[in-house]
């Protein structure tokens, strides 16, 4: 697998791009991860990166976007946090990979059985925690099919507050980031709201957010 290049960076489309994050994930779930060389891509990229996506994700440690979707050092640029959720140094940061760096789509990932998700639904409220679940709570909120056990022992509950967390996000970098929504409007950058599940590996990507114009 080549090291990408800028050359390589700029020859792909966001619609190519999010194509090679599937490809990616199909190989992961069938275990049929490509062989890297990582050190001769460390060397190759230590003078810059190119990299094709920008994904944000959960912190959790089974989610590391570089495995589940089968990319190599220098391909995507990884935002990881608690919840996935978004704030101003996280926006700041995708407008740097898609504005400076040229990263071509935006993923922003959701996962099963969320810790995080969980302690929103459940409310609770643990020093510098507190104001980070707060963020996951417009979206508990919304979340108004499960009318009975709202709490984090309602699996479905979990996951469809999971699911309005990250479409909430993916509205969220668009309303709040005139470079970015310039550059989805465009069609230079496109965006997408996805969920990862821990069990199989698998993701889900959620049409009803996906703009690639």
């Amino acid at each position: 697998m080549k090291t990408l290049t800028k050359e390589m960076q700029a020859a792909i489309t966001p619609a190519m791009a999010l194509e090679l994050l599937k490809e990616g994930n199909k190989r992961f779930v069938n275990n049929l991860k490509i062989n890297r060389n990582l050190l001769q891509q460390a060397n190759e990229t230590s003078d810059g990166q190119h990299p094709f996506a920008v994904i944000l994700s959960c912190m959790d440690s089974r989610t590391s976007v570089e495995l589940i979707f089968d990319q190599g050092l220098g391909d995507v640029f990884s935002i990881r946090i608690a919840g996935n959720i978004i704030n101003p140094d996280i926006l700041g940061s995708m407008e740097f990979a898609c504005k400076v760096a040229g990263s071509k789509v935006i993923v922003v990932l959701g996962h099963s059985k969320c810790g995080a998700v969980k302690g929103a639904c459940d409310q609770v409220e643990m020093d510098n925690l507190t104001a980070l679940l707060s963020k996951i709570l417009p979206a508990v909120d919304q979340e108004t099919t499960e009318t009975k056990n709202r709490t984090s022992s309602n699996g479905e509950f979990v996951e469809k507050v999971s699911a309005i967390n990250v479409k909430r996000t993916v509205k969220t970098v668009i309303d709040c980031s005139p470079i970015l929504r310039e550059l989805i409007e465009s069609g230079r950058v496109g965006i997408v709201g996805a969920n990862h599940d821990i069990a199989t590996g698998e993701v889900d990507f959620y049409k009803d957010t996906l703009i690639i114009n």
